[in-house]
């Protein structure tokens, strides 16, 4: 499959499935700028030995099914086109997808967990489908962790009526790399709830997107990061309103702490012409704990036209408000505590969202053990 130069109407001007359709990054690009290409140990210009593992292991609910399957089966690649070099090398690389299906009208009755475990040195590169037929719904859990050089593309496909939440947790080993496409695609009054958590790598740069295929799709897009000394963590994210009465909501917050601790959010709002109707915000926060950390935040929202119902973003990155702590010694509490329950309040609001109680605590507690470095 060869190069495709999208129209306007579509999610990326350009997408292939092909890697020599698109060039080496020299870093100059505009959607390369902020990611060090040094890092990514040969990831985008195709000298990394595929020479590593990433164990994939599914504990499903029993409603749901899982498959593994090879390149050719016609549900792979379906609702994604990869958009850069390194998607681009996944497609190409990967030898076994894992497709996992939520029947037609089934709710699921537990959570299906999709555990990856890196090991050894070298790249490794991996493709996952989860369709969510008409009318049903489900939890779904990625968890990565280990150590890995690891590059892959996941497709959300969500049927008419139905719903499904998603829980990606980043929990590498500290040499961990790992470069992902997460991409949406919503039917005709589908739902779809993502919460990422990135914690753990020497550098994760993770693009989640979102398309419409009918009008009334409803997309919430949370994530929550912890950036330490030395982290590269970068999240950018493309949602593409092309049909009338859809919404989306973006909400992505991250503190940081320690030297060349280094966070990039990109935000990216379309709104085209023919969606009237759309309902749509984004919003990034950065806390800044330490000096020598640096948080870089880019909210892009593109309006083609007057009939929406609501179309904002907001971006900001600062240290602990003074006050707030002022106010806490003030009663007895001391600094450290009261710097901890500063920046639990910060991030609570996105700890509630999270439905899966089992990843919630283990969430908390990784938190709590980066706030006692």
């Amino acid at each position: 499959m060869g190069l495709e130069t999208k129209p306007l109407s579509t999610l990326h001007e350009r997408s292939s499935y092909n890697v020599a359709d698109f060039a080496v990054p020299t870093g100059r690009e505009e959607e390369w700028r902020f990611t060090p290409l040094s890092r990514l140990k040969g990831l985008h210009n195709g000298t990394a030995a595929a020479s590593g593992t990433v164990d994939v292991t599914v504990d499903a609910a029993p409603e749901v099914t899982v498959e593994t399957v090879g390149r050719d089966d016609a549900r792979v690649g379906k609702a994604y086109v990869p958009a850069d070099r390194i998607s681009a090398q996944a497609y190409a690389s990967f030898e076994k997808a894992t497709v996992v299906t939520v029947p037609r009208e089934a709710v699921a009755s537990r959570p299906t967990v999709i555990t990856l475990r890196g090991s050894g040195g070298g790249a490794a590169y991996g493709h996952i489908v989860v369709k969510v037929e008409a009318m049903a719904e489900a939890v779904v859990v990625l968890d990565h962790s280990g150590s890995a050089v690891y590059a892959d593309n996941v497709e959300f496909v969500v049927g008419d009526g139905a719903t499904l939440k998603v829980v990606s947790l980043q929990d590498w080993d500290d040499d961990a790399v790992h470069v992902s496409h997460h991409h949406a695609q919503l039917a005709k009054d589908a739902t779809f709830r993502s919460f990422v958590v990135t914690l753990g790598g020497d550098l994760v740069r993770l693009s989640p997107s979102v398309a419409y295929t009918a009008p009334g799709g409803d997309a919430d897009l949370t994530g929550l990061y912890f950036v330490d000394a030395g982290q590269h963590l970068e999240h950018r994210l493309l949602v593409e309103h092309t049909v009338p009465n859809c919404r989306s909501n973006v909400t992505y917050k991250g503190a940081l702490q320690g030297e060349d601790a280094h966070a990039v959010w990109i935000g990216d709002v379309i709104i085209r012409a023919e969606a009237e109707g759309t309902d749509t915000y984004e919003l990034n926060r950065n806390l800044i704990l330490t000096d020598g950390a640096r948080a870089d935040s880019v909210p892009n929202l593109e309006i083609l036209t007057g009939e929406v119902a609501g179309a904002g973003h907001a971006s900001a990155s600062g240290r602990l408000d003074d006050e707030h702590i002022f106010y806490l010694q003030a009663r007895g509490i001391p600094f450290e505590e009261a710097r901890r329950l500063v920046i639990h309040g910060f991030f609570a609001q996105l700890l509630e969202k999270i439905e899966v109680e089992e990843i919630r605590e283990r969430v908390l507690a990784a938190v709590e053990a980066e706030l006692a470095r």
